[in-house]
């Protein structure tokens, strides 16, 4: 549908914001705009007639936050919440051709592992929605800033609807969403999992969505997406800063970028589009030309491209390992953890997941695994097993584009593993072997292969997503064998052009000095074509092999990667304690550093029986707290991992806690601040993430929750005795009362301090409202707190 209407109008024209024209048409602050759908649906139907009237093809239902965890309070069901606001739509779109979409937004909850939130009841609260939209003639979602949440809300649309899915997440000046998803993170895996759209919405004026809009662009062939905000709203007037004939001029540069669909979202107003589509009419716009999307994998933080020869970890496989197994069957995650963060530190690009073993529930242990992996790393994965209801089980629950190990060439594989592939967009390693075995010549491997290929493209993977492995046989057994693998490697790479893996270690089963061999014929595999190599990357030599090779092979330009693993300054990868490792140097800023809560409450239970609390605190928490924080400011980790250091600490903290507790000591404590959302504002994942690092400071936070009256956060600060209380906006129209709540604290209260923080803020919109600080995120909130507390 999208694209018919894209060939037969050049592009689609969607509406402007709905919040905005709601609070000019009189919408007091704090007011649930989805009850209009049922009380003033006249109001709701006039602006999107204007919106018809200034040419949108595609006006959003009054949806957007129609969910049962945000409407639980407002006495109506999600299905009559959602279908009056189909029905209004549908109304002001009658006697037109204009579509009418079920507007999705975000739940209002983080989910796992950065909150409380699982995945499947996420799924499910977008799934109700899906359901009582029907009546929709598209389904958008949009606003999202975390991937895992998106994913959710796309596979609840596509298994219970059969609309076309547009989507669009929204990103800051650092081209990631505030999870620190990336846009070409974002690209790879909506693509996969069957968007019909994908790109931007919200987040910034249109200018600076630029960057993002090219990122996207670059990583795929769907129809792109720009809904930008009007600017940013002065925080005196509530008004945008980007008039009609400035955006419409905006808009015409992503227009010869290749975006086909645009927007708007807050501030904007039927005058902006009018004069947007009126600049993009006027234009000769030129069909988009296909691009060649690099072949890709990545999770939510971190994309791999593989065009180059990039390092896939074996370790977590329990063959032949027996402490693996003994993990598997005693359910200890946390060793497992500790071999995927061995592995990524020396290097690995990928990691290899396989968690089959007699006795155990596979299909379990492979989600609990796949969550755990990628709360504590942004390696991609590789999801591992022989079972297809294990894969599609992992499938589901990981965030990102993995890959799947694997097919093979006999009929039954192909037609249980590749719908399955399709389905949610991963790559697949199709293996060379058939109904009769693995061939013993190149020509036969390589034959297989060209089936997989045929049958993978047949039912719409592309061909950059399948990569052969052509099987590594034990040159001990048959010596032949390694050239021929090589030759059919050679071959699939070269004449399929496709993306290649090999396990090289069974290459020297059987002999003795095994690694001398394993090397040489990692290198004379690359030589031949290998890109992804199976390997063990903790084998010192091996990692040298490979980034030897791309240096040599000019991969590695001006040898950087290969100066920043062996330079002078370089030291080996630390490993994390687990308990098995009861002689080991506890080392807790390793633990903290990667988000280890169980590793971090062991160890400082083992270091309380030599160090004194407060020393633990400020000479080890304290200090690997602030280099998170540090590396966060930098760009070098994201919100994921900095809420995985706090709840590592926090852990830390509890131990302590207990141990005070039970000598009857004071527990620790830094001091007590009290946070809430500003009275008429319902927004409060900012906040929310400010108490988590706030707590993990140390520091007793009295949270008083969102739409926070002046009066209740004043007395609480009285009876607490506070010295810094932080106050969060996310709306314009709540400013008022952020001041008024400053204004009744300074009065009776006048030696407490206040922060302030939230998107519609500015440092000197703080200093006009009498606060004594402004935080631009939840780290410099901590920062805050230090000053003035302690």
């Amino acid at each position: 549908m999208l694209r018919e209407l894209i060939e037969k109008k050049k592009y689609i024209r969607l509406d402007g914001g709905m919040g905005t024209m709601l609070q000019k048409d009189g919408m007091p602050a704090g007011a649930i705009p989805e009850l209009y759908n049922i009380t003033e649906p006249e109001r709701l139907i006039k602006v999107h007639r204007a919106y018809i009237e200034a040419g949108s093809d595609i006006i959003y239902a009054n949806t957007f936050g129609a969910n049962r965890l945000k409407m639980k309070k407002t006495g109506k069901s999600v299905t009559e919440l959602i279908s009056a606001g189909v029905r209004n739509a549908k109304k002001a779109a009658l006697g037109t051709d204009t579509l009418v979409a079920l507007d999705i937004g975000p739940i209002g909850q983080l989910l796992e592992p950065l909150g409380t939130l699982t995945f499947e009841e996420a799924y499910d609260i977008f799934r109700e929605e899906v359901i009582a939209g029907s009546e929709a003639d598209v389904i958008v979602i949009e606003t999202m800033t975390d991937l895992y949440e998106t994913k959710a809300a796309l596979l609840a649309a596509k298994e219970n609807s059969d609309k076309p899915v547009l989507v669009t997440m929204t990103f800051e000046e650092s081209g990631r969403t505030f999870t620190g998803c990336s846009a070409a993170a974002m690209a790879l895996t909506l693509e996969g999992l069957g968007a019909d759209a994908v790109g931007v919405n919200c987040s910034l004026g249109p200018k600076e969505l630029m960057p993002v809009a090219k990122e996207i662009c670059r990583w795929t062939n769907l129809p792109v997406i720009i809904k930008p905000n009007a600017g940013l709203p002065d925080p005196v007037t509530g008004l945008f800063s980007v008039e009609p004939d400035e955006f419409a001029e905006a808009l015409s540069e992503f227009a010869e970028l290749g975006v086909r669909i645009f927007g708007g979202c807050c501030g904007t107003t039927p005058e902006h589009l009018k004069a947007a589509y009126e600049k993009l009419d006027s234009m000769e716009l030129s069909p988009v030309q296909e691009k060649d999307i690099p072949a890709a994998v990545c999770s939510a933080t971190s994309v791999v491209p593989i065009t180059e020869p990039r390092m896939i970890g074996e370790r977590i496989n329990p063959t032949g390992k027996k402490r693996f197994q003994q993990a598997l069957r005693e359910n200890d995650i946390s060793y497992i953890l500790d071999q995927a963060l061995q592995q990524t530190e020396a290097g690995a690009d990928i990691l290899d997941v396989n968690v089959g073993l007699p006795g155990i529930d596979e299909k379990d242990m492979m989600v609990r695994t796949v969550k755990a992996l990628q709360s504590v790393g942004d390696a991609p994965l590789q999801l591992d097993s022989t079972d297809p209801e294990v894969l599609e089980a992992a499938l589901r629950v990981y965030n990102g584009k993995p890959v799947v190990n694997s097919v093979n060439g006999e009929e039954k594989s192909l037609e249980a593993i590749l719908p399955i592939v399709k389905k949610y967009g991963a790559a697949v390693v199709g293996l060379t072997l058939d109904e009769k075995g693995i061939p013993q010549k190149a020509d036969d491997r390589f034959a297989i292969a060209e089936k997989i290929l045929a049958r993978a493209e047949k039912i719409g993977i592309p061909k950059r997503d399948v990569y052969i492995d052509c099987l590594t046989l034990t040159v001990s057994a048959e010596q032949t064998g390694a050239m021929e693998t090589l030759s059919a490697l050679h071959r699939v790479k070269t004449e399929l052009g496709l993306k290649t893996v090999l396990g090289v270690s069974n290459i020297s089963f059987g002999l003795p000095n095994r690694e001398a061999v394993n090397r040489t014929f990692i290198t004379m595999a690359m030589q031949a074509g290998l890109d992804l190599p199976i390997m063990n990357p903790n084998i010192v030599s091996m990692a040298e092999a490979v980034r030897a090779y791309k240096v040599l092979a000019c991969h590695d330009r001006n040898s950087v990667g290969f100066i920043e693993a062996y330079g002078a300054d370089t030291n080996a990868p630390k490993k994390a304690v687990s308990s098995a490792d009861v002689n080991a140097e506890p080392d807790l800023g390793y633990a903290l550093a990667h988000g280890l809560a169980e590793e971090a409450g062991k160890i400082t239970e083992k270091l309380l029986h030599s160090h004194e609390p407060m020393e633990i605190i400020n000479e080890m928490l304290i200090p690997a707290l602030d280099k998170a924080g540090v590396l966060f400011e930098q760009g070098k980790i994201f919100l994921p991992q900095l809420i995985l250091t706090a709840g590592a600490a926090q852990s830390a903290f509890a131990a302590i806690k207990e141990k005070l507790s039970k000598s009857q000591e004071t527990p620790v404590s830094k001091g007590k601040i009290v946070l809430a959302t500003v009275k008429g504002d319902v927004h409060d994942i900012g906040k929310n993430i400010v108490k988590v690092l706030l707590e993990n400071y140390g520091y007793t936070v009295i949270d008083l929750g969102k739409d926070v009256p002046p009066e209740t956060v004043v007395n609480a600060a009285i009876e607490h005795k506070v010295s810094l209380v932080g106050l969060s906006a996310l709306m314009t129209t709540t400013l008022g009362a952020m001041r008024d709540t400053i204004a009744l604290l300074n009065e009776r209260l006048p030696e407490c301090r206040t922060v302030v923080g939230g998107a519609v803020l500015t440092p000197e919109y703080a200093k006009e409202i009498n606060a004594d600080f402004y935080a631009k995120d939840a780290k410099q909130t901590v920062d805050i707190a230090k000053i003035t507390i302690g």
